[in-house]
């Protein structure tokens, strides 16, 4: 299974318009390889850079969306995936872009093929995804960008 986007490509900068800075809107993805077992994915994108007097954790989470039908082979930029949409660490559903406070970050969106649906109610924080997720997963992929406000 494979995640790649035409805006960038693996370990590169994320262009600003997918940003706090430009238009914040989601860029466009591809989906290619999911198996034939799998019954949903699901879509997770967060930031591992977030300075820790922001997160305790360590982890900024920008995009939640489970419950994705595993025939979805594009995300088109500025749209929300068919599925349910979970809510991120500002407490809001949908894409939330980059928005580092305080150099580069790295971005990493996540794909994972299922064996089954989740069921969460909408609104579920990623932890619930996550934790819902364990013993279900049969394939993940990776993309990851960088970016540093200017």
């Amino acid at each position: 299974m494979k995640l790649t986007s035409s805006a960038f490509i693996q370990g590169e900068k994320i262009p600003s318009i997918y940003t706090c800075d430009g238009d914040n809107v989601n860029p466009p993805l591809e989906i290619t390889g999911v198996p034939h077992e799998a019954k949903s994915l699901v879509l997770i994108m967060d930031d591992p850079d977030v300075p820790k007097n922001l997160r305790k954790d360590g982890m900024w989470d920008h995009w939640v969306v489970f419950n994705i039908p595993p025939d979805t082979h594009t995300i088109a930029e500025a749209s929300e995936p068919p599925g349910v949409a979970g809510i991120g660490t500002n407490g809001e559903a949908g894409y939330f872009g980059p928005c580092p406070p305080d150099r580069e970050h790295r971005y990493f969106f996540k794909l994972f093929a299922l064996d089954t649906l989740l069921d969460l109610p909408e609104k579920s924080a990623k932890a619930e995804v996550e934790n819902a997720m364990s013993g279900h997963v049969l394939f993940h992929a990776e993309l990851m960008g960088r970016y540093e406000r200017i």
